[in-house]
């Protein structure tokens, strides 16, 4: 046999057309993108497309540095780095802190890609994986899904919370969400992908059927079929079954196997939506059902036409995939088993601290009730922020009633939530006297930074705001306040400050409209 002759032996994805080269299917996936790229960038402006460039480029030159440093042959010019980093980009949030995206690249190039061995050896999708990643690990900025600093509902939160949803805006992709978060988009560039040959529809199909059959079974609008366009439509659906889930390095190799596969996700992703606690994790049940591959590419396996001769084993199961499988079970249930024995704990643990949080900053108050007109108040701001123009991204929690022993009201305790923290949410409980002065404010949750963003839980800093009666706080980022209502900010922490001071003015705000 000469050298012409040899056969190569590698791992999937397999190249069986000469002309055809793994840079012309990545090129054919960018392209594929483009539509959903365009409309992000256009629907949501500059910091959408600052997030798209940082992502390809951190993703690109984590492959080639890695490819350098461990001298291997570069890769960079397959593409597969720039379709990583694009997907994840299309994933995040619109106004996403640019961290996240070189962060996931990263992650999803090094740690899922290249420590495998590289493309064809990763196990799980590189852009998902690394976006699952940023998810656990920076949850209050993967689901800010604001635009232009005002903050809403996603179409499937609102879904959840038994609001009525615009289906039109959802297909256009012109209600909050993610970049590439056009259903419209998403399905001319999946068409595009099939009919360039990049990919087939067993998957897709397979996927958004038994999606919509199960939510239509057990989830709460039936098959009514605005609901069930919107569950297409919204979250990741059509991104993940066309773009993600049909990867052929993590996706079966047959027909039979597709449609296995596809259909596991789509009953996956349905379970999680109903019954999970996010409003949408497709992301996972992608991640999930790529660890079922190897089973499913040995189930479907055709007996050999004419084979003759010896027993032939038509179903054998890999070794390593039984292990890797029953090592996540385990590790998943021994992880709800801590989390089930913690939970009534940790509740309790909380609102102890609520309680304590109230006594502090009401503390002639010996019991603290709700009122009806006040809960009707809060419930009809839906979740959304209270002014965003006035005070960012704050938002009414909880109002109680503060009673003496007499039953005489001694004040109200408005419990507010800034998302404008530096390190993310800052909760506090703000005290008032029946006619607005402030009594106190007291803190249940607060993870700024220690030594700067944390000094704002200091007696130094919360003191300024007691036994004023003022509509509204202003910080003072210079010190040296002369003035009764303005506050001194930390030094070295004028974001933590300013969330403080927009809380309590939130606070003020409500007061003035609904009680006082």
């Amino acid at each position: 046999m000469n050298e012409n002759q040899l056969l190569n032996v590698s791992s999937s994805p397999h190249i069986r057309d000469r002309k055809l080269t793994t840079g012309q299917v990545m090129l054919d996936v960018v392209l594929a993108l483009m539509p959903a790229t365009v409309f992000g960038i256009v629907r949501y402006g500059l910091h959408a497309l600052l997030v798209i460039l940082l992502s390809v480029l951190a993703a690109v030159l984590s492959e080639y540095l890695f490819d350098l440093i461990a001298h291997k042959k570069n890769t960079v010019k397959d593409g597969s780095a720039v379709v990583t980093g694009l997907l994840l980009a299309l994933s995040l949030p619109p106004e996403a802190p640019l961290y996240l995206p070189i962060l996931g690249s990263i992650f999803a190039i090094l740690v899922v890609k290249c420590f495998f061995g590289g493309l064809g050896k990763n196990f799980l999708n590189p852009a998902l994986t690394a976006r699952c990643f940023l998810l656990i690990s920076f949850g209050t900025a993967m689901t800010n899904f604001s635009v232009d600093g005002v903050s809403s509902a996603t179409p499937l939160a609102a879904i959840n919370a038994g609001d009525a949803v615009n289906v039109a805006k959802i297909y256009l992709g012109t209600t909050n969400g993610v970049i590439g978060g056009s259903a419209l988009a998403l399905l001319i560039g999946g068409l595009y992908l099939w009919a360039a040959g990049g990919i087939t529809l067993e998957i897709p199909v397979s996927c958004i059927v038994v999606f919509t059959l199960f939510m239509g079974f057990f989830g709460e609008g039936g098959f009514a079929p605005a609901y069930l366009i919107a569950q297409i439509c919204g979250g990741g659906l059509l991104m993940g079954a066309f773009f993600m889930a049909t990867d052929p390095v993590t996706s079966p190799v047959t027909s039979r196997g597709h449609i296995i596969y596809g259909a596991i996700i789509g009953l996956l992703a349905g379970l999680f939506r109903v019954y999970g606690s996010s409003a949408d994790s497709f992301s996972y049940a992608i991640i999930i059902s790529n660890m079922f591959v190897p089973f499913i590419d040995k189930l479907p396996i055709p007996k050999p036409l004419g084979y003759k001769g010896g027993e032939y084993k038509e179903r054998e199961f890999p070794k390593s995939a039984i292990n890797l499988t029953v090592i996540t079970l385990i590790a998943g249930l021994l992880l709800s088993g801590v989390y089930a024995m913690t939970k009534t704990k940790i509740e309790e643990q909380e609102i102890a601290a609520n309680q304590e949080s109230y006594l502090e900053v009401c503390p002639d108050a010996e019991s603290f009730q709700y009122d009806s007109d006040l809960d009707a108040a809060v419930e009809a701001l839906a979740g959304e922020a209270y002014d965003s123009s006035s005070f960012g991204k704050t938002y009414i929690n909880d109002v109680l009633v503060g009673y003496d022993a007499n039953d005489e009201i001694v004040g109200y305790v408005i419990s507010v939530t800034s998302g404008d923290g530096f390190e993310g949410d800052i909760t506090l409980s703000v005290g008032l006297t029946t006619d607005g002065t402030v009594i106190k404010i007291a803190f249940t949750t607060l993870n700024e930074t220690a030594g700067m963003g944390m000094r704002v839980d200091e007696d130094a800093f919360k003191s300024q705001f007691e036994g004023v009666n003022t509509d509204a706080f202003i910080l003072n980022k210079s010190g040296s306040s002369t003035e009764e209502n303005e506050i001194d900010s930390v030094s070295g922490a004028s974001t933590s400050s300013g969330a403080v001071v927009n809380a309590v003015n939130t606070a003020l705000a409500f007061f003035a409209e609904y009680i006082g």
